[in-house]
């Protein structure tokens, strides 16, 4: 029976060969996953010896992430904003990146909050924990999404506070928000190609809408103002070459007080807009 270092030690060198980025840092969540504890006590049972059941789980995860699954899919989790969420296949791994709209949203106060294509519950799941008087809407086309949605606002306890509705966009949205979120897909079909091999795990429909990557963004625009309270706040996340062109639209549809917000790695990342008074 072998040791948990062991263990260890072969599985960075295996994903180290198959090319993952930081083989390190995903052996061991593997290993914690593998042996279900919290990935910092990792280090504690190293000197241990891997059980049989263990070691088996800890051979199929890294198989798993050999073949670039991405981490959160194989242990069915992911920290964001301080919490973990359940992720699955069906939904887009929540990301670093967009912790900076959830930053600009907690700027200012809300009653009435919407996210538009909620994937995860990520964003929305978040803000109503942090603004427990807040209300909510989350929608998506996806039902499998809003399940995991679902299961997301249940464990963090804001299901009494969040409504989850399939839905395109607008098409079933009533009533108005102060409000509006959304990470839409915005990914164009051309740089489709050039992705790294763990975002083609993700679901097709919620990295990209074809073309040039704009389609959610001209709906977005489309039906904001009609769901937007009198100076009610939008907040969407954008593609790092998308600002002028999301900002633009947002602008023909009325929106006021535009702003574009970089991410901690210096990219452009959020644009926000408000309705009129």
């Amino acid at each position: 029976m072998s040791t948990a270092r062991a263990a260890l030690r072969t599985g960075v060198a295996r994903l180290a060969a198959a090319g993952v980025a930081d083989p390190a840092r995903d052996a061991r969540l593997l290993l914690a996953h593998a042996m279900d504890i919290a990935p910092d006590r990792v280090s504690l049972i190293l000197p241990d010896a891997l059980p049989a059941p263990a070691a088996e789980r800890f051979e199929a995860a890294l198989r798993r992430r050999e073949a670039r699954h991405p981490v959160s899919h194989i242990t069915g989790r992911r920290a964001f904003w301080g919490r973990d969420f359940t992720v699955t296949p069906d939904v887009l791994d929540p990301r670093g990146d967009t912790e900076t709209l959830i930053a600009e949203a907690l700027n200012a106060p809300f009653a009435r909050l919407l996210d538009l294509g909620t994937g995860s519950g990520a964003i929305a799941v978040t803000l109503l924990a942090e603004r427990p008087p807040a209300r909510g809407m989350a929608t998506d086309i996806s039902q499998a999404a809003l399940d995991v949605a679902g299961t997301n606002a249940r464990r963090l306890g804001v299901s009494d506070r969040l409504e989850l509705l399939r839905s395109d966009w607008f098409a079933a949205v009533a009533g108005r928000f102060d409000l509006i979120v959304s990470n839409p897909p915005y990914i164009s079909e051309a740089e489709m190609a050039g992705l790294a091999p763990e975002v083609l795990h993700e679901p097709h429909l919620a990295l990209t809408p074809g073309g040039d990557g704009l389609a959610a963004y001209r709906a977005i625009a489309a039906g904001a103002r009609d769901a937007l309270t009198p100076g009610g706040r939008l907040l969407v996340e954008i593609g790092a070459s998308q600002a002028r062109s999301v900002a633009a639209l947002f602008e023909a549809a009325g929106l006021l007080s535009l702003t574009v917000l970089a991410d901690l790695d210096g990219h452009d990342r959020v644009v926000a807009a408000r309705a009129p008074l």
